[in-house]
């Protein structure tokens, strides 16, 4: 219950991210948050995740302009995505020194997506921040598991995919971009990290899930053969499956194919 209701304060500052960064607006200057319609100040009882936008009945308290959907959105799955991390480590899918680095993953897993959907972009001002901060706690997370080993496959991981992505990019003129490049080279790391199996499932899971998403669109006629669909949230979805379930899903591939 604690990880929901953090993850849901979260939820509320990764929304004040995602609406900032794009615009380039200082996500501290203005400290409190304001309408982006009347730009009045939003006070704390009106800014609490979830509740406030029930409240209010979904307008600002100020001119009455409509509060969209995504708001409550983002912080419900902040609050699910840090309820699914610890669940995760209480469940043993990967080490607990590794909670601290999948918290802050969850948190830019979200404003990634929220921001590539939007614009069809990947900034380096949360990529690079990003990079930093996953050298660093899973350097830690390798200090305290004495598994220096992990970090060596992390990085190796991490060339392997921006390598890879980055000859996709010249075959596939148009459909990588530089941020999706960048990103691979942040998930191998983490994902090479946790080991082989979320490694492989994570890292290639991506192409399965943008073509599913790709094969519905296209019959429901919201895309057509060239339409431009964002590739950083696939990337991040099967990131994620890698993360919870690369391990099992590897051993029953092996099972099932006899080489187990």
């Amino acid at each position: 219950m604690a990880s929901l209701l953090v993850g849901g304060i979260f939820g509320s500052f990764l929304n004040v991210v995602i609406w900032r960064v794009p615009n380039h607006i200082s996500i501290t200057n203005p400290r409190r948050s304001f309408c982006p319609k009347c730009e009045a100040q939003i006070a704390w009882y009106d800014n609490i995740p979830i509740i406030s936008w029930l409240v209010l009945g979904a307008k600002c308290r100020h001119c009455k302009d409509p509060i969209a959907a995504r708001y409550p959105l983002v912080e419900s799955l902040g609050g699910l995505a840090f309820l699914a991390v610890t669940a995760g480590g209480l469940f043993g899918a990967y080490p607990a020194w590794a909670l601290t680095e999948l918290y802050a993953f969850a948190c830019v897993s979200i404003v990634i997506v929220f921001i590539d959907l939007d614009h069809h972009l990947i900034l380096n001002v949360v990529l690079l921040p990003t990079l930093i901060a996953t050298v660093m706690l899973l350097a830690v997370a390798s200090l305290g598991t004495g598994e220096w080993v992990r970090l060596g496959r992390g990085v190796l991981c991490a060339l392997i995919l921006f390598v890879f992505y980055f000859v996709l990019s010249l075959i596939w003129k148009g459909g990588m971009g530089d941020g999706d490049i960048k990103l691979a080279f942040i998930l191998g790391l983490l994902l090479g990290w946790l080991g082989w199996p979320q490694f492989v499932v994570g890292a290639f899971a991506a192409f399965f899930i943008v073509g599913a998403i790709s094969l519905m669109l296209l019959a429901v006629k919201k895309v057509d053969l060239h339409g431009g669909i964002p590739f950083g949230p696939s990337m991040l979805l099967g990131a994620w499956l890698g993360i919870f379930a690369g391990a099992p899903l590897a051993t029953l591939y092996l099972q099932c194919t006899g080489l187990a």
